[in-house]
């Protein structure tokens, strides 16, 4: 937002330097990010009146002109094609120099000596979105009421500074003029003077016969005004507002149009007008589009719209996006004569998914993205009218028409004065708050206090131009910002100091990031929307849980419509992404949110359940005495293991997974443990189903698992449990056994625990067979135990007998033959 010194002047006399008013601003909240300055080095450039203009005698493409600047006549030789007798045009005098570093002095053309330089806007280093196409090209041509002789800043008020805000964004009042004012005035003390606005009404009938307003979708428009203007005489708007509208950034257009932009620059306020013989019937109908409906907008552009877009209409056809841009068919042309103008009131988040769907971002809508004043509509509109009548640009038809559906009024925060001095750590009294609201402009009640006791509890009414006033914390900041920042006081913090760490999920999350990374797993982050088409490639059953998706109401585009039921597709899309790049070999891990609803459509937030998911692929990189070990089912299997390892989670039961659909059926394991007599679901992992590595255009065989996080947190412990090195040799036996193979190994590594009690260190599977020795339907199973006791050497007769308990257990237990 910008702001010159003149334009704030004629509200508020800031009574100081720009730089100082700046400092001011800047420490109350309303940051001065710049203070522009645009008379740098055109000291020497004036106002000149070409008296006499002819073709150079010796070249046909220069001109001789007789330049009058009011204290003498300067002969001046130029290129220029654009220049006539009578113009008046900024002259450089010899011994200027320009804001481009280019210096003027005298020299000759052709025999003709020449005195200056007549200069284009360029030159002068003006802005090219505050001049007219037409004035880019060649010499800058002045208005016809610029003195001559008078220094170029002064006649194109560049000698006056900007002051240049950078507005956070719960500020956006500041983007009226005004309401700086009003920040001034409360700054300084000065007194406010805000425009007292009195339309002149003219000729015959009324607007209310001629308009009617139709909100249709109050949703997204709570109020709509409207007005009418006849007789047009449209042409070029006075001097002083274009010179407010250029010091803004805006380029001047025409009288009616720089009106509209003048009141949105000083309150705040979007205004748009219509061409009224071209909206059917004079009825402006507010509604959403119609899904395919079509409208070429003002930049000649053929929109597509949506029932998401606001859009206003007549009768029949859509002729403007409400809040964004009009409609080619309603614009202001050479032929209009009767003007309807609009002053409404939009929600926000309508406007804002509109632009960004059609591409278009002006001052308008980001005034209504950020938020607009519902209740300065009509003031808005009446401020237009007073300029149009007052400047002669129409004749304004008495009456208007104002549908204002649910009046908003001011906010009443109720606060204490000794609970806010708590907040800033003061001792400011109520009357210095008092104060302080009245030069905000907030009016202030107090509550009766009792005799002998100062005023505490009190009602402030913060008036809708202020929004992000809505309780007693905003009233603090408001009290320390007018109070002033440097004045309140330094404290040490009190209280008890406590050391900082982690919380367990925080030191769990540590724990499996640095297991991963230790085994050569790299991190990653992928998105948390998908596009749906992932679960049509995992081959998801229509009725699966995972298809019960959320869906994003305004996705960035089609890649991003869903939020995640789980990370799979992500890492797969990235294993994709690697191997068309020619990186066979992955290893990769992520712990991310997955979202699952409680019903559709959504009434509630949903279930975000974290999980460390991962994915391997291709072969481990190895030394180059050695040879690449695979990534695959056990090698995952491992890394699993590992983990938990890591987390001290014991009793872990495997068995088949065959439910999913993206797992292959025969390499896939489920993870589960009972603890309480609970049954704790872990999460899964097995090789990728062949159907879904073609979808994913992957040649390797990868393998993934998930795991829920918050089962791994709960079930996780700080320390495992602990023995001392065992003094006493060990006993090691093998048994080979022949068992179904539906019999899980770990059925049988749960009853070789349980039966070997004590006396059982350790035991380990070192070799699975299945062939011509083995009947169809069975495997061999080959384990080593180790027996050891912790306060004495085993005797072969005890040895024995564990080991013969443990075979007996097996045979009854789960049917095994002994080999």
């Amino acid at each position: 937002m910008r702001v010159s010194l003149e334009w704030l002047g004629e509200y508020v006399n800031p009574g100081m330097e720009a730089a100082d008013l700046g400092e001011k601003l800047t420490r109350s909240g309303i940051a001065v990010e710049n203070i522009l300055r645009r008379d740098a080095r055109l000291d020497q450039v004036v106002v000149g009146h070409i008296d006499v203009i002819e073709k150079h005698p010796e070249a046909d493409r220069l001109w001789v002109c007789s330049v009058n600047t009011g204290d003498r006549q300067y002969t001046v030789v130029t290129g220029a094609q654009n220049v006539r007798q009578g113009h008046k045009v900024p002259v450089a005098l010899p011994g200027a120099k320009l804001p481009k570093g280019v210096e003027i002095g005298e020299a000759a053309f052709r025999g003709i000596k020449s005195s200056g330089m007549l200069c284009s806007a360029e030159e002068l280093a003006l802005e090219e979105k505050t001049i007219s196409p037409e004035d880019r090209e060649g010499i800058l041509i002045l208005d016809k009421d610029a003195q001559v002789g008078q220094p170029i800043a002064q006649a194109l008020g560049l000698d006056v500074p900007i002051l240049e805000l950078e507005l956070t964004p719960n500020r956006a009042d500041c983007l009226a003029v005004i309401n700086v004012a009003r920040e001034v005035s409360a700054i300084t003390g000065q007194p406010l003077q805000l425009p007292d606005v009195k339309v002149v009404e003219k000729g015959e009938g009324r607007t209310e016969e001629q308009v009617k307003v139709t909100i249709e979708d109050s949703d997204l428009c709570g109020r709509y005004a409207a007005r009418l203007f006849t007789n047009l005489r449209p042409g070029p708007s006075p001097l002083w507002m274009q010179r407010r509208l250029q010091a803004a950034g805006m380029r001047p257009i025409n009288n009616i149009v720089d009106i509209t932009n003048y009141v949105m620059l000083e309150m705040n306020h979007p205004l748009h007008a219509f061409d009224y013989h071209t909206v059917k019937d004079g009825h402006i109908v507010v509604r959403r589009a119609r899904t395919g409906e079509k409208l070429v907008t003002l930049d000649g552009q053929e929109r597509e719209l949506n029932s998401e877009n606001l859009v206003i209409a007549d009768p029949e056809k859509a002729i403007a996006l409400a809040g964004v841009m009009g409609g080619l068919e309603t614009e202001i042309t050479e032929k209009t004569t009767t003007i309807l103008l609009e002053a409404a009131h939009f929600y926000p988040a309508s406007v804002r998914r509109t632009a960004r769907q059609v591409g278009l971002r002006s001052e308008a809508s980001q005034r209504f993205e950020k938020g607009v004043n519902i209740n300065t509509v009509k003031l808005a509109m009446d401020r237009a009218a007073e300029l149009v009548a007052q400047l002669g640009v129409a004749d304004v038809v008495p009456g208007y028409v104002d549908n204002y559906l649910r009046p908003t009024e001011p906010v009443k925060v109720p606060f204490r004065a000794s609970r806010i001095n708590a907040l800033l750590g003061t001792t400011i009294k109520p009357e210095q708050m008092e104060d302080i609201f009245q030069r905000l402009q907030f009016p202030v009640q107090w509550e009766a206090a009792t005799e002998g006791e100062q005023r505490d509890a009190g009602i402030v009414v913060a008036p809708t131009y202020r929004p992000d006033i809505q309780g007693e914390h905003d009233l603090a900041e408001e009290v320390a910002r007018l109070y002033g920042y440097d004045r309140i006081p330094t404290t040490l913090p009190q209280g008890k100091t406590t050391v900082g760490q982690r919380t367990w999920p925080q030191t769990v999350r540590e724990k499996i990031i640095d297991a991963l990374v230790g085994s050569g797993f790299r991190e990653v982050v992928t998105f948390s929307f998908i596009n749906p088409r992932h679960l049509d490639r995992l081959a998801i059953p229509a009725e699966d849980h995972l298809r019960q998706v959320i869906p994003v109401q305004n996705p960035l585009s089609e890649e991003q419509g869903i939020l995640r039921p789980t990370i799979i597709p992500g890492l797969l899309e990235l294993a994709a992404r690697n191997a068309s790049r020619r990186i066979p070999d992955l290893a990769i891990f992520e712990l991310g949110g997955t979202f699952l609803p409680k019903a559709l459509p959504l009434k509630e937030l949903p279930d975000e359940a974290w999980k460390v998911s991962a994915l391997v692929m291709g072969a481990a990189p190895v030394h180059w005495s050695g040879k690449p070990q695979p990534y695959d089912f056990y090698f995952l299997k491992g890394i699993v293991e590992k983990l938990l390892s890591a987390l001290k989670i014991k009793g872990v039961t495997w068995s088949r997974e065959t439910e999913l659909s993206y797992l292959h059926p025969g390499r896939a394991a489920r993870l589960q443990i009972t603890q309480d007599g609970m049954v704790f679901d872990l999460g899964y992992m097995g090789e990728v189903h062949p159907d879904v590595r073609e979808a994913y255009d992957l040649a390797a065989r990868p393998v993934v698992m998930e795991l829920d996080l918050s089962a791994l947190t709960l079930l996780a412990r700080a320390k495992g449990d602990y023995r001392p090195l065992h003094r006493f040799p060990s006993t090691d036996r093998d048994m080979a056994m022949v068992l179904p193979v539906a019999v899980p190994a770990g059925q049988v590594e749960a009853v070789i625990a349980e039966v070997g009690g004590n006396l059982l260190e350790r035991w380990r599977l070192f070799d699975v067979y299945q062939g011509n020795q083995i009947s169809a339907g069975f495997r061999s199973l080959a384990y080593t135990l180790r027996y050891q006791a912790p306060d004495r050497t085993l005797t072969d007769e005890e040895v024995n007998h564990a080991h013969e308990s443990i075979k007996t257990a097996l045979m009854e237990r789960l049917g095994a033959q002994f080999r």
